[in-house]
């Protein structure tokens, strides 16, 4: 008899525990889906952006097949946060304000007909830094004295100045500390440094730096190599 006793005992307890346990995993489900949950809108908050490029600038790197007509634009991933930018770099950039160089090679906004701003968010590449020198001379860009290999420009482009450009007759100039010399790859279709309406990138005019190209999927690349050129088939 108390066999039995110890027998329904043990039922009744396990009958108890399972709506417990049930519990428990639904519970340990729900966290765990709200943590994923807020870990991807952190990231996609504060780290990365999904940016939808637009025009010809940055041909063959970016929107080799693009068709206004038709609106097939590649579509990237910037990271908002990063550490230093360097040679090469795609950068998406407000340029809200253009930055010249006086006789002293300090920067200043200017003033007056044909010196506004661009007024548009850009994406560029990244071609000196703070503290060097370039120059553009005889359809080539030279850095620190140096002929720049540039594998990822648009095939037969050259790189000239734009006439009344942004530093025409400065030429070399040094980049100051805190500002950048950007260029897009399709050099004879790109607003970008060289132009009076660009100008230098300030430091906080940096939206962020591109690291994929996720759309058109066939198409997917790490852009954080580009400068590189072109990857062999």
């Amino acid at each position: 008899m108390e066999n039995n006793v110890d027998t329904t005992q043990n039922k009744q307890d396990k009958q108890s525990e399972e709506p417990a346990n049930l519990l428990k995993d639904i519970v340990e489900i729900v966290e765990s889906t709200l943590v994923t949950v807020f870990v991807i809108v952190m990231v996609f908050t504060y780290i990365l952006h999904p940016v939808n490029i637009v025009g010809h600038s940055m041909v063959p790197t970016l929107n080799k097949d693009y068709d206004p007509m038709i609106g097939n634009t590649d579509k990237i991933f910037m990271s908002t946060v990063y550490f230093g930018v360097d040679y090469g770099d795609i950068l998406v950039i407000n340029k809200d304000v253009n930055y010249l160089l006086d006789e002293n090679g300090k920067p200043y906004v200017p003033e007056g007909s044909g010196s506004n701003a661009i007024g548009e968010c850009i994406i560029k590449r990244v071609i000196a830094v703070g503290g060097q020198t370039i120059d553009i001379k005889n359809n080539q860009v030279i850095v620190d004295g140096k002929v720049l290999d540039e594998p990822y420009i648009n095939e037969a482009n050259s790189t000239s100045d734009l006439g009344y450009g942004a530093f025409t007759e400065q030429y070399p100039i040094t980049v100051p500390e805190g500002y950048y010399f950007v260029m897009g790859d399709n050099r004879n279709h790109s607003t970008d440094s060289r132009a009076r309406s660009v100008g230098l990138v300030k430091k906080n005019q940096i939206y962020g730096k591109a690291l994929v190209r996720y759309s058109p999927i066939k198409d997917f690349d790490i852009l954080t190599d580009s400068w590189k050129g072109p990857k062999n088939d």
